[in-house]
This record gives structure tokens, sequence and C-alpha cells, in this order.
């Protein structure tokens, strides 16, 4: 299947790891030429060198400062003139603890990264795709969207705030050609959630691999493959949603959580 994306110019936020690397990696073996933000220069140096082929311009910025987004916009134009596509896939986990234990710190730390990232690199793209008639938005969600998680309500809240954002993108910017949707994973094998299963044997005195088990049995049970999913699983479904074939898709959300959210 052609999908496209000769001549389209994207832009990954988190695309030193993780499901934006993996996505970076595959845009590119499909003819787009790719930049990929993240915040620590020496990773996406190594990032764009495991790529290893095509155009990958690695770009430094954090997100949760809008001087350098917007500092990451201009590099970005200088060096491709323009931009098609528009993935974010950066965030953080945040803070874990029982609600009443949250302060407003650790609430506004989860909203900078998760919900307010997403907002500003939107902000920063979305007007060159309305200039060239043509765009696709994939915002990375999260089953915690749908299906909440006491222990980790900022997050949980921050993603259902992101299925929000994209609903009412997709309603302003679909007659501009613009086509914004997201994809929510459920438990990827990522350095978000080693941190998490590293932090969890810790605490229960058991190997990283028995962490990854008990949390499947105890933490997420409908998760029906009994695995954590891989990052280029989720990559080919945001790179479909990014491509020409995406054409009649727009304000969906495709779930690539294995079965973990329970309901319909």
């Amino acid at each position: 299947m052609d999908l496209g994306f000769s001549g389209k110019v994207a832009v990954i936020t988190g695309g030193d790891s993780g499901i934006g690397k993996a996505t970076a990696q595959l845009l590119v073996r499909e003819g787009a030429e790719v930049a990929i933000i993240d915040k620590t220069s020496e990773a996406l140096e190594q990032a764009a060198k495991e790529i290893g082929f095509g155009e990958v311009f690695a770009v430094q910025a954090d997100l949760t400062k809008l001087e350098e987004v917007e500092a990451a916009k201009r590099q970005i134009i200088e060096r491709f003139q323009k931009v098609h596509i528009l993935v974010n896939a950066a965030g953080i986990t945040g803070a874990t603890a029982d609600f009443l234990e949250l302060s407003d710190e650790d609430w506004y730390e989860t909203i900078e990264v998760d919900l307010m990232a997403a907002v500003r690199i939107c902000r920063a793209f979305i007007p060159l795709m309305r200039e060239a008639g043509w765009g696709r938005v994939v915002l990375i969600s999260s089953e915690d969207a749908v299906q909440p998680y006491p222990e980790e309500v900022p997050y949980c809240a921050c993603k259902a705030a992101v299925l929000n954002l994209a609903k009412n993108l997709s309603k302003a910017y679909a007659k501009d050609g613009v086509l914004v949707n997201t994809v929510s994973p459920a438990y990827i094998a990522s350095p978000m959630t080693d941190a998490m299963m590293k932090k969890r044997s810790q605490q229960l005195g058991i190997n990283f691999d028995e962490a990854i088990a008990t949390f499947l049995d105890e933490q997420r049970p409908h998760i029906e493959l009994k695995r954590r999913g891989k990052p280029e699983e989720v990559a080919a479904v945001i790179a479909f949603l990014c491509s020409e074939q995406s054409s009649f898709v727009v304000g969906s959300n495709y779930r690539v959580d294995g079965g973990s959210v329970a309901s319909l």
C-alpha cells in the first residue's frame, strides 16, 4: 500500500525513543522527511543515527516552554520550508499517588507536559498545514483517558483532555484539509513503562520480568495478549492516520491496547 509520504514533511515530538522513534523510523522508510523533537540533545542525535536512512532532522526543545517550541518551529521551517504531518508522542506518567496526597505542583507538571505541550505544538504547526491545504495531526492519548486508574489521576485527566482537544481541532480544521485524530496505546514497551516496572520491581523486591508479569495480572487484566505492546505496533496505526489513505478519518480515536479497555 502506498501511504503517499513522498514529498511530505513530518514533525514528531518525543522522537528520541519509544513510540515517537518507531513512528519516525516508519515514516522515513515510507518516504517522508522527518524532524524529531525532544529535550535531550544526545538522545536525539543517537536516535537520528539509529534510524539510519532518509531525512531526519533532530531538534532539541522543551515543549513546556513556549519560546523553545517557537524556536523549534523556526529551525524546522528553515530546514524544510513546510510541514504536513504532526505527531505528538511526548509525554510523562507524572506523579502517581492517592488523589489526596497530590500537590498542585504534581498536577501542574503533568498538565504542562501531557496537555499543554500538545496545545503548544499544535498551535505552532497547524497553520503551516492550513496554508498547504493538507495536513495530518495525530495526538497520542492513552487507554487511561477512558479507563481511569485512581493512582494515576493527573495522567488520566490529561489524556482525557487530549481526546477532547483533538476532537475540537478536528471540527475546526477539517475544512482546511487538516485531519486530526488520536491514538490511545496501553502498556507499550518504552522508557516510560520501563521506569514504571523498575520502580515496581524495587518496591516489591522482584526482578524486572516478574514486575511486568505481576503488573499484567494485577493492574491490566484485560490485556488479552498478556504482554506489553511494541512501539512498532502503535507506529503502524499512526502511519495510517498520517497517510493519504486516511482521507475520510477525522476526529477518531484508535486504541492500540491489546484489549485493555474492557468496555465498548
